[in-house]
């Protein structure tokens, strides 16, 4: 990046201040917030310089589909959050997701996945990677004996979401990589549900995290994007390539959306995650909910690597009402605060079924073997006043 008008920061600050300071940039004019450069190409003042820039790549900006301004800061600050060596942004947190593995793949490499996954994750390890060549493995993330078999006969890439959408499953992260590296493979973890205020997966061992930057990040449902973050040398020589050439660009404007958002980053999950803990207490103990999955609660199947890996429970919520599908469909149209929505990680409260919509393509078996039930509910808790939102509950639960 060129020269900036910025003073330099001091070392070692603190992440509160990253997450405000982190990767400014200011052009000439010395703007105090961030500048929207919402350009696709670059001038040069001679064809000897146009060269120059070309032979010596990253020297300067050239094209917006290889990086621009606004999205360098959003990366480095993310990059500086999360305690990486790199970050690079894409369009998407499914294009980020792909870009991680098939960057890294070639025909006849083994991946092996946890099978509780987002539908557009299983999606790429269970039907595009094969065509590709790649042969797909999945396991039960929750048993690290079925993680041990798997990657036996060694792996290119481990691939896992914790907790999981939506049952909030975890993986035992430090175990699991220990396992992948010693089968040559690389750990890449989804870390959407978790944030880095729960857990940072690269210092637990993992090689490589993805965001969808949709959800927290952003926090306020206005705009796409996505992230990988790792080493230097993956982000470098393996990622950036693949980025520069097949497209999936960041927008500037969804950048500096993005830098906005990673302003109140953790004051928002701090939130969220409060909201969460007392709202999951609630289900847990209410006659008409069969089931709450929630790491933050003694209850859940994993308490144990949730109190080890994680430092709160998060912000989502499944569970379960009584009496099936109708009585599901009966408590979420009787809502109104919160609303009816796939996306998560908002300002404002969103619920979903998710046997209907973000995993209705999963074969009947496969949302059985998943737990995905036909009264599975998964619940992204936002910042309303928490005793409005236990109100909601209430309405919904008497409906049901």
């Amino acid at each position: 990046m060129p020269d900036s008008a910025a003073r330099p920061l001091p070392a070692n600050l603190r992440p509160r201040t990253l997450m405000v300071r982190g990767g400014t940039w200011r052009s000439s004019h010395g703007e105090t917030s961030e500048a929207i450069f919402m350009n696709s190409g670059y001038a040069y003042e001679s064809a000897e310089a146009a060269e120059a820039a070309f032979v010596n790549a990253g020297s300067r900006f050239v094209y917006s589909r290889y990086a621009s301004p606004t999205v360098n800061m959003f990366e480095e600050r993310l990059r500086l959050v999360e305690g990486a060596e790199a970050c690079r942004s894409t369009s998407s947190g499914m294009a980020a997701v792909f870009a991680a593995l098939l960057c890294q793949l070639r025909a006849g490499d083994r991946v092996v996945s946890s099978r509780a996954l987002f539908g557009s994750c299983h999606y790429i390890i269970a039907q595009l990677l094969p065509r590709y060549g790649v042969h797909s493995v999945f396991v039960d993330g929750r048993d690290l004996e079925e993680w041990r078999k798997a990657l036996a006969p060694g792996a290119r890439a481990v691939f896992c979401e914790t907790p999981s959408n939506p049952t909030l499953e975890l993986v035992d992260i430090r175990a699991v990589a220990e396992l992948a590296h010693a089968a040559g493979a690389r750990f890449i973890v989804d870390n959407v549900f978790a944030t880095p205020f729960a857990h940072r997966p690269l210092e637990l061992g993992a090689d490589i995290v993805v965001y969808s930057t949709t959800k927290h990040i952003d926090g306020q449902g206005r705009s796409l994007g996505g992230a990988v973050l790792g080493s230097a040398d993956f982000i470098a020589g393996e990622l950036a390539p693949f980025l520069r050439h097949t497209g999936p660009a960041l927008s500037p404007f969804n950048a500096w959306l993005l830098l906005k958002g990673l302003e109140t980053f953790d004051l928002r999950v701090r939130q969220h995650v409060e909201n969460a803990a007392a709202l999951a207490a609630f289900l847990d103990a209410h006659p008409k909910v069969e089931r709450v999955a929630y790491p933050g609660l003694p209850s859940h199947p994993q308490a144990g690597i949730a109190e080890r890996q994680m430092k709160n429970g998060g912000s989502l919520i499944a569970f379960s009402v009584k009496g099936g599908k109708e009585a599901a469909f009966r408590f979420l149209n009787a809502l109104r605060i919160i609303d009816l929505s796939n996306n998560l990680g908002d300002a404002k409260s969103l619920i979903t079924h998710p046997a209907t919509t973000t995993h209705q393509t999963l074969s009947p078996a496969e949302r059985q073997m998943l737990a995905i039930g036909p009264a599975l509910l998964r619940l992204s808790v936002g910042l309303e006043d928490v005793a409005d939102l236990k109100e909601d509950l209430t309405r919904g639960l008497d409906a049901a």
